[in-house]
C-alpha cells in the first residue's frame, strides 16, 4: 500500500464537515441515563497467574442494559500511580488474564475491558451480546448490526459500556488519575468514552476508527468500513438512515466534546482506517493534543514504538 489519502500538509489542516445530529447530545445524555437505572455492580476475584508481582483479578460489571461485561484487572503490587481503562480493537476480546502486562509492570492499574459480543477473531472474549438473549461472543461483522435506527445500533451499546468501565474502574481502583486507551475500534471507543464521562485525565488514541465514518466508507474496500458498503449495495433505499445511524457514533463528534489531554498516532499507509479519517477527529479535538504520524506503516501504526511513548507521555502530563 503506497500514500494513498491526502499529503500530509493537506491532512494536518483538514477539517471537514461532518453530519452531526439536532439531538446527539440528547441522545447519549438519555443513552447513558437509561444505562445508570441498573446498579453497576462491579465485582473482582482474584486469579492465579504465576505472575508474582503482578495481581490479576476476574472483573465484571453491568454494562448497557445491566449485561455483564468482563474484564482483567492487573495492578502492581505497590500502589498504582492511576489507572489506564483499554478498549479493545475490532474483532477482539479481553484474551487471557497473563496478555498485556506492560501498563502494570509500570506500576499502573490496567483495566482491559472486554468486547460485548467479539472477541472471536484474534484474542479470545468472554462477553456475549446480549447475554440475557443467550447469545455468545461471534467473528465479525458488527458495523451494521441494528444500523437503521441509532437506538439499536451496536455501537450505541459498546459506547455505553465504555463509559460504565471508566466508572468500574473509578469503583475498584480509586486512582488518582484515569486514562483511556485504544487502536483502532478501541481508539474511536476510547475517544468516545472521554467525551462522555466525567473525570477522565488522559486519552490515548491510537489509528482510531469510527471517526468521518463516511468518508472511511466511500475511501477504502478494507473491513470494517466495507461492510457498510456491502450493506447498502444490497439495502440501496436506507442509504439515508444508515449514515444517520452512523453520525451518532462518529469521533468526529465526539472529538469537538472532549478536552482531556489526548495523544492520537496516525499511519499515512493505513488502508483500514485512512489518515484523513484520524486527522478529522484530531483536528476537532477540544482538549490539548498531540499527534505522532509514522510515514510508512499500516494499521499496525507505531506498535511498541508508540507504547514507549505513551509511557513518556503518561509520566510527563
Amino acid at each position: 500500500m503506497a500514500l494513498y489519502d491526502l499529503p500530509l500538509a493537506e491532512l494536518e489542516a483538514y477539517r471537514p464537515e461532518v453530519a452531526e445530529p439536532e439531538d446527539f447530545d440528547a441522545f447519549w445524555a438519555e443513552t447513558l441515563d437509561e444505562t445508570r437505572r441498573l446498579p453497576l455492580d462491579p465485582r473482582a476475584a482474584d486469579v492465579s497467574t504465576r505472575l508474582r508481582l503482578i495481581r490479576t483479578q476476574d472483573v465484571a460489571f453491568a454494562g448497557y442494559g445491566g449485561d455483564r461485561i468482563r474484564a482483567w484487572l492487573h495492578s502492581p503490587r505497590t500502589d498504582p500511580l492511576g489507572c489506564v481503562v483499554e478498549l479493545i480493537g475490532y474483532g477482539g476480546g479481553r484474551g487471557l488474564a497473563h496478555e498485556r502486562l506492560t501498563w502494570a509492570a509500570a506500576g499502573w492499574a490496567h483495566l482491559i475491558v472486554d468486547t460485548r459480543g467479539q472477541g472471536s477473531s484474534w484474542a479470545v472474549g468472554d462477553t456475549p451480546d446480549v447475554e440475557r438473549d443467550g447469545g455468545n461472543p461471534q467473528h465479525p461483522g458488527f458495523m451494521t448490526r441494528g444500523v437503521r435506527d441509532p437506538r439499536t445500533y451496536y455501537y450505541r451499546r459498546l459506547i455505553a459500556d465504555a463509559v460504565r468501565a471508566v466508572e468500574a474502574a473509578r469503583a475498584l481502583v480509586e486512582p488518582a488519575r484515569l486514562v483511556l486507551r485504544g487502536s483502532s475500534q478501541g481508539g474511536g471507543v476510547a475517544l468516545a468514552a472521554a467525551a462522555l464521562a466525567p473525570g477522565v485525565d488522559g486519552l490515548l488514541a491510537d489509528v482510531p476508527f469510527l471517526c468521518h465514518i463516511r468518508r472511511g466508507v466511500e475511501l477504502t474496500d478494507e473491513d470494517p468500513y466495507a461492510e457498510v458498503a456491502r450493506y447498502l449495495r444490497v439495502h440501496r433505499d436506507h442509504t439515508a438512515e444508515v449514515f444517520r445511524t452512523l453520525s451518532y457514533v462518529d469521533g468526529v463528534n465526539f472529538a469537538a466534546r472532549a478536552t482531556a489531554p489526548a495523544l492520537f498516532s496516525v499511519a499515512l499507509m493505513d488502508e483500514i482506517c485512512p489518515p484523513s479519517t484520524v486527522y478529522a477527529a484530531y483536528n476537532r479535538y477540544a482538549g490539548p493534543k498531540e499527534i505522532v504520524v509514522y510515514e510508512f506503516n499500516r494499521h499496525e501504526g507505531g506498535e511498541a514504538h508508540q507504547l514507549a511513548r505513551q509511557l513518556e507521555w503518561v509520566s510527563a502530563t
